[in-house]
């Protein structure tokens, strides 16, 4: 056992537990020993690592000096244990271990995103009815305080929506697609040979990861329910370097985004590429970085950005969150602090994916034959779909048939509207190629 108390503290420690001693857990030991110094001035009492769990020992990390437990449901038992660190990932052990733990009246703190964005409810309730905290900022961005920034910071605003690039390794791949003109595959292999992509990419490229994170942010800003399903996924496996050319020439980027919007039809929420304007603060953030922007009705908006992942950034949110459920702790007993922030998450309207809107751009290939193009913006009329700009590619001869690329970018319009468009459009005999659509956003910033 390592204790991290200041003998002339006059307030007990409060006892952590940490299970998981992987990526997450092992930063999180490293700066509750290495800044235990610092996290005491600030607490104003002592932090102390009472039990670890971990199935074996982690590769480069030292855990001798500690009781450990092999069995993680141990330390969510334990009585010395005040608040325990849940960093063991997945959806069904770490259910188990984080409802024994609140069962046992402990907080808990969780760098989980997908436990919270699917058994959330389930866990919220349980913390509720223990009085004890669920808390989860480094479930989302990382290193990036956006969860305390939405609970605290904006806590006078309405927010009207917000916007985020929380996955690093989608924004890595699109980053270095237009940085070094290459397309996915390759790019997705280089991500995955530095390490910032898994061998089965498929949680990050799809977008299911952002998902998670967005459902979180969605449920923090709005307090609507903690629903995965309700959210509108696309991911950038199907971008190609044509369009990340195409858009660049157009004077945007292009980003995978989680975005929650207000809109009069309820919540919006989606997670997909979208073209960015070059000039706003999101079209700058590159690499492995996340940002969210978040527009206050009050303070109008506000921009976030830092290392989204990774071992020390998530572990510095894990002992962020650590510390003010620590704070909540009176000198004779425990007293919780707010999982979220709202006293509780109601059902609202939620903003169907053809309700849904924004701008457009749209990518086809046509024969170079007259009226082909008239063809295409009467269907876009038809349908109620104005459009802003349009640019036509040179022809270029493909099996003795002239042909042309059209990029159409729309005014504001219903995905629905442009669902409908679009399946009449791909009948029209002057077309020869599936249609590659894409949202834009015009997010002040």
């Amino acid at each position: 056992m390592s204790s991290l108390q200041n003998s002339e503290t006059s307030l007990a420690p409060v006892r952590v537990g940490i299970v998981g001693i992987g990526t997450v857990g092992g930063g999180t030991l490293k700066l509750l020993t290495e800044n235990a110094a610092e996290i005491e001035r600030r607490l104003g009492r002592a932090l102390q690592i009472t039990r670890l769990g971990a199935r074996r020992d982690p590769k480069g990390i030292d855990i001798s000096g500690y009781a450990v437990e092999r069995d993680p449901m141990a330390v969510a038992r334990a009585t010395d244990v005040d608040i325990l660190v849940e960093t063991i990932g997945g959806t069904t052990v770490a259910r188990e271990l984080v409802l024994l733990a609140l069962q046992h009246g402990k907080h808990v703190v969780t760098a989980n995103k997908a436990l919270i964005a699917e058994h959330g409810e389930e866990l919220l309730a349980a913390a509720a009815e223990q009085k004890v905290s669920l808390v989860f900022e480094a479930s989302v961005a990382g290193g990036i305080p956006i969860i305390r920034a939405l609970r605290e910071g904006l806590a006078a605003n309405s927010i009207d929506w917000l916007a985020g690039i929380i996955n690093g390794t989608s924004n890595y791949i699109l980053s270095a697609m237009q940085q070094e003109s290459k397309a996915f595959a390759p790019t997705l292999k280089e991500a995955q040979d530095l390490g910032y992509a898994e061998a089965d990419p498929t949680f990050d490229v799809e977008g299911i990861d952002a998902a998670h994170k967005l459902c979180i942010l969605a449920s923090c800003a709005f307090g609507v329910p903690l629903d995965f399903q309700a959210l509108s996924i696309e991911g950038i496996s199907n971008i190609t370097l044509e369009d990340i050319q195409y858009a660049d020439e157009l004077g945007y980027t292009i980003k995978h985004l989680g975005i929650a919007k207000r809109t009069d039809a309820g919540i919006d929420l989606r997670v997909h590429p979208t073209l960015v304007p070059k000039a706003n603060l999101l079209a700058s953030v590159n690499g492995v970085m996340n940002s969210v922007l978040v527009q206050g009705n009050a303070v109008g908006p506000t921009f976030y950005t830092g290392a989204g992942a990774g071992s020390l950034p998530t572990a510095s949110s894990v002992v962020g969150d650590i510390i003010e459920v620590a704070r909540g702790f009176g000198e004779t007993e425990r007293n919780s602090t707010p999982s979220l922030g709202f006293t509780e998450l109601k059902p609202q309207a939620l903003c169907s994916a053809e309700e849904s809107t924004s701008s457009f751009y749209l990518r086809m290939t046509l024969t170079d034959e007259i009226g082909a193009l008239a063809g295409i913006t009467s269907t876009l009329a038809e349908f109620g779909i104005s459009v802003e700009a349009m640019l036509q590619k040179e022809p270029r001869m493909a099996d003795g048939e002239a042909l042309a690329t059209l990029i159409v970018l729309t005014h504001e319009v219903s995905k629905g509207a442009v669902d409908k468009a679009l399946a009449k459009i791909k009948d029209m005999a002057v077309v020869r190629s599936d249609v590659t659509v894409m949202r834009m956003e015009q997010f002040q910033s």
